[in-house]
């Protein structure tokens, strides 16, 4: 942080106006003094240490320099990591900012090589294996003797797992299974640290024994040699190449041509196979689920990490940038007084903390169901399921959307690399597409829906679903209110469910198969499940801020935040409203003079409430949005460094210029 007399007197006038006091909310949003203490002194022990500093900006670096400079960095970061462990200063935090959160990002901009073996190759040891497989795999992994990927996705298959084409065959002669990729559609394709980083992968492929098919099932296995990592016999492996962003992930592509691993390497707490062949399953196939509900609960929590990062710099940007005039013949004034602008920055502000909030319920669930899990008790599973895909859709299309918005709010310069904008877009766009595409988890949270709603069982013990027992047909006057708002989206939600299963029952009705007519109604089905969502996150969100033990100016502010959010998602499904509610077009007028109100009520708060996330400028990694607000200098400075000015004359002028312009066209 700068000394006040070097920050830019804008930002100075900033914070001067705001109303709360800035540490307390921090420590709000950390959980607790000790807990924002322990991130002041991690992010010490990784941000100072000089060797996991790059010597020149990562956009100047070739793709393979961008590799093994993340390689590099990452074998620090773990040590560093395993010394806390040994210093009895570990934890799950250390890794969930290290892999997710601000930290890791700051530290390694374009990804980690080796996310993915702690992110799912380690979980799914815990989550699939039996006792003596993880005795024998957690600690070589976790000790990093070996680095593991997680290999689901294939060329031709994503999110519909069901039709992977990787066949794992049992030769009970052996005792080994035989692992094939019988098309180029069936090479495995996107894992991250599969192209080089990883000589271990848990594999999903179909198991097939005594001639039958059982479906997918998880294998271990070793896919370079341990000494000199060169690819094993049958193993074809490499990096699949660019991408939009996460460049140095190391996503790979994987091949298999009678590959023999031993029976013992299916992981086999679920599902077994006997040394004859035998096919011994599971009491439940949805116990096999566990890995991916996990990584799309962190989803939610990185999704609010990557927005706070960008309405930070863009909120930090807005104040000190002067352009235009509101008045004629008078100064430029500061862009953040335009209204238009606050309308882009102040509900994105907003929505990082309804995702935070929603981010925490689906953590403490998640912890809840697998105990139960555990004991046997699969009740609570399906609505977990249903709540984590519906809330990773919306929390990473929101955050993608609201990152572009914030680049978008600084205008050209928000363009630039050194804002750390398109890359942290980047980032976040990926979101939208892995661990399930959007639209795909949308028709399961769907599928759910219909279901619990076909059936009217049990909706007041699931604490999604209660509002749908009485929301259909419940009349409530339109008040000013976020708890109307609340009604409002619900009795919405519950009308599109009863819309969505009489057109899927009119259309079987005329001769379509279910399927047929389910894809015929997906559009409104997809709808259904997003405004479910939304009901959720209000809700959660309102419950949250109700129940919080804060300072009066606080809470005021917090409230503000919360109605802000509301009254946003209210006039984004206005057409719905209209359509299922007694809301009238005067309603809505209402709703946006509320809307404006807000944006007015929270702009003294804007910088002091950004200032709240506690990003450091490290993590910021922006020209346009440290602390200091010196954004034209940092932009300067930014252009200086790259390479093309390193001399005042670049050699392609002789070599190509010079002799084109003397050629007497």
């Amino acid at each position: 942080m700068s000394a006040s007399d070097q920050i830019n007197p804008d930002l100075i006038k900033e914070r001067k106006t705001c109303t709360f006091n800035t540490l307390e909310l921090t420590h709000l949003l950390d959980g607790g003094q000790n807990k924002t203490e322990e991130r002041w002194a991690r992010q010490k022990f990784f941000l100072e240490d000089p060797e996991l500093k790059s010597k020149v900006p990562l956009e100047y670096l070739s793709h393979k320099e961008k590799y093994e400079e993340a390689v590099r960095k990452a074998c620090l970061i773990f040590k560093k990591v395993q010394q806390l462990q040994n210093e009895g200063k570990g934890g799950m935090d250390n890794f969930r900012e290290i892999l997710g959160g601000q930290l890791g990002t700051a530290i390694l901009g374009d990804g980690n090589p080796f996310s993915l073996h702690y992110v799912m190759f380690i979980p799914t040891l815990m989550g699939q294996g039996t006792f003596d497989q993880q005795a024998e795999w957690i600690e070589k992994a976790w000790q990093c003797d070996i680095i593991g990927t997680y290999a689901q996705t294939e060329l031709g298959h994503g999110t519909f797992i069901r039709g992977l084409e990787t066949t794992a065959t049992y030769d009970p002669k052996t005792e080994e299974f035989v692992l094939n990729s019988p098309t180029i559609t069936a090479y495995k394709w996107w894992p991250g640290g599969l192209g080089h980083a990883a000589n271990y992968a848990v594999v999903v492929a179909q198991l097939y024994t005594g001639g039958k098919c059982h479906g997918i099932h998880p294998f271990i296995v070793q896919l370079r040699d341990e000494e000199t990592h060169l690819p094993l016999p049958g193993i074809d492996i490499g990096e699949i190449g660019c991408k939009l962003g996460m460049n140095s992930t190391n996503n790979g592509y994987l091949g298999f041509k009678n590959v023999r691993i031993p029976r013992t390497n299916m992981l086999m707490k679920n599902n077994k196979v006997l040394p004859d062949g035998t096919y011994v399953s599971s009491p439940s196939s949805k116990l096999t689920y566990g890995t991916m509900i996990f990584v799309r609960v962190v989803l939610v929590q990185d999704a609010a990490t990557y927005l706070k990062k960008a309405v930070t710099i863009a909120t930090r940007y807005s104040a000190v940038r002067h352009q235009s005039q509101i008045k004629p013949n008078e100064p430029e004034p500061q862009i953040i007084d335009f209204v238009t602008q606050q309308h882009k920055l102040f509900p994105n502000i907003a929505t990082c903390f309804a995702f935070q909030h929603s981010a925490t319920w689906l953590w403490d669930v998640y912890n809840n169901v697998t105990s139960e899990l555990e004991t046997g008790q699969l009740d609570n599973l399906p609505e977990l399921h249903a709540t984590a895909c519906v809330l990773k859709a919306i929390s990473s299309a929101d955050a993608a959307a609201g990152v572009e918005t914030c680049r978008l709010a600084c205008g050209g310069h928000g363009y630039m690399t050194a804002s750390n904008l398109p890359s942290t877009y980047g980032l976040v766009t990926a979101m939208c597409t892995y661990e399930g595409e959007n639209t795909v988890l949308l028709l399961q949270t769907a599928r759910f829906l219909i279901k619990m709603w076909q059936s009217k069982k049990n909706l007041s013990t699931l604490p999604t679903l209660k509002y749908l027992e009485t929301a259909l047909h419940q009349r409530r006057p339109f008040e000013k209110s976020v708890k109307w708002i609340i009604f409002a989206l619900q009795k919405t939600a519950a009308s599109k469910i009863d819309l969505a299963e009489k057109h899927i029952n009119e259309r079987v009705k005329k001769g379509q198969a279910f399927e047929d007519a389910w894809n015929n109604t997906s559009v409104e089905l997809v709808e259904t499940a997003d405004i479910h969502g939304r009901v959720f996150i209000v809700e959660t969100y309102y419950n949250t801020v109700e129940n919080l033990q804060v300072s009066p100016e606080l809470k005021r502010v917090l409230n503000q935040l919360l109605e802000l959010y509301a009254v946003n998602t209210a006039l984004k499904l206005t057409g719905s409203l209209l359509r299922f509610t007694d809301i009238s077009s005067s309603h809505v007028e209402i709703l946006q003079s509320w809307l404006e109100e807000l944006l007015a009520a929270l702009r003294p708060n804007a910088v002091g409430l950004v200032d709240s996330f506690d990003i450091s400028d490290q993590v910021l990694s922006s020209a346009l949005g440290a602390y200091d607000g010196d954004v034209y200098k940092r932009l300067f400075d930014a252009a200086k460094s790259s390479p093309l000015n390193a001399e005042p004359v670049n050699k392609s002028f002789h070599s190509y210029q010079k002799p084109f312009l003397k050629s007497n066209l």
